[in-house]
């Protein structure tokens, strides 16, 4: 496919909405040591690529070190959790090919596998579109460290079956009530996409979103049953996360073509639950405000400081991609960034 267009070229410093010396000041931090972890920031912004920013740094591929790296722009990283909104994307794609059920399916009507599990009357009402909320109302512990067996994401990729797994979970609140962050949900809609488009996930990633997005080179990590690990196994270079970026910014298209249905994107970004700090979540995207102006944002996060920010209204996308996995402040240092550095960039221009 042809490559897409010139935004990927870097703008001159100033000339693209973003303040002429804001890659000197990201160097003089970094150097200070201000954001620790630090592998890459790239700005979008007007359909220009007005900073593009690498530093090298301990890196990990799905939990394996890999050592130091010398992080560049072609440069694969983990996406971690990132992979879940992407996965939000491809969901939308394949309902508008009716591949999928609609949002208000039953779960127990597209798992007859694990009936067993769904006998129990709440059980019996979670829709899909309570999965795409992740208010399932199902037992699950995902606030610890990815690295503790205790995590229900490492136990549903340590079972045997990881559909069993999350569905067996106890039924602890209504579905719809409660919001819970829940890689179990993802995994699920990567299950009823690979059935209903009789592709491997990753296969259908790249026909559908990756591919038109010129796309080329791209890794999905397999969990212990051989498929794709939806919640978390995908890996993308910054540029091409960029590119994720500029077709949001362009309502799911780009260069004319229609790649994630404009009404998914809606449906996606309305706020169906209040979570912690201020946040919302919507259909498997976190959604905010700026503090300065208000002016709404969406986002996909990722375990380490994986960041993917959407800020229609500034016609502004930032990718930010970092090492600190598992620790307990690693999302501080991408708020400390588009506060101290992006954000003053955009308003002093």
């Amino acid at each position: 496919m042809p490559d897409l267009p010139v935004f990927w070229q870097e703008a001159a410093p100033g000339t693209a909405g973003i303040a002429a010396d804001v890659g000197r000041r990201l160097e003089a931090a970094t150097a200070r040591g201000e954001f620790p972890g630090l592998h890459a920031l790239l700005i979008l912004r007007h359909g220009r690529l007005a900073l593009e920013r690498y530093f090298p740094g301990r890196d990990q591929c799905w939990g394996r070190d890999l050592g130091l790296v010398q992080h560049g722009p072609a440069m694969l990283h983990d996406m971690r959790s990132i992979t879940k909104s992407i996965v939000g994307l491809l969901y939308g794609i394949a309902l508008d090919r009716n591949l999928v059920p609609p949002v208000g399916a039953r779960i127990r009507d597209h798992f007859p596998t694990q009936a067993i599990h769904l006998a129990d009357e709440r059980k019996r009402s979670i829709t899909v579109g309570h999965v795409l909320s992740m208010r399932m109302g199902l037992a699950w512990h995902e606030d610890t460290r990815y690295d503790n067996p205790a995590n229900s994401e490492n136990q549903m990729e340590a079972a045997a079956n990881r559909y069993d797994f999350i569905l067996s979970r106890p039924a602890v609140e209504k579905p719809g009530s409660q919001w819970l962050y829940c890689g179990g949900a993802t995994a699920l809609l990567g299950d009823l996409i690979e059935r209903g488009s009789g592709q491997p996930l990753a296969e259908f990633a790249r026909a559908c979103l990756f591919d038109p997005l010129s796309i080329d080179r791209f890794d999905w990590v397999n969990g212990n049953d051989g498929r794709a690990a939806a919640s978390s196994g995908l890996r993308l270079s910054p540029r091409d996360l960029a590119r994720v970026g500029q077709m949001l910014l362009a309502r799911g298209a780009l260069s004319g073509h229609r790649i994630v249905p404009a009404r998914w994107l809606d449906l996606s970004l309305r706020p169906r639950s209040y979570v912690d700090g201020g946040l919302r979540y919507g259909y498997h995207w976190w959604l905010g405000k700026l503090a300065a102006s208000g002016k709404p944002w969406y986002a996909a996060y990722g375990n380490g400081g994986q960041r993917l920010i959407v800020i229609p209204s500034l016609n502004m996308a930032v990718v930010i991609l970092a090492g600190n996995y598992n620790a307990a402040d690693q999302w501080k240092m991408p708020v400390r960034l588009m506060n101290l550095v992006v954000m003053p960039a955009v308003e002093t221009c």
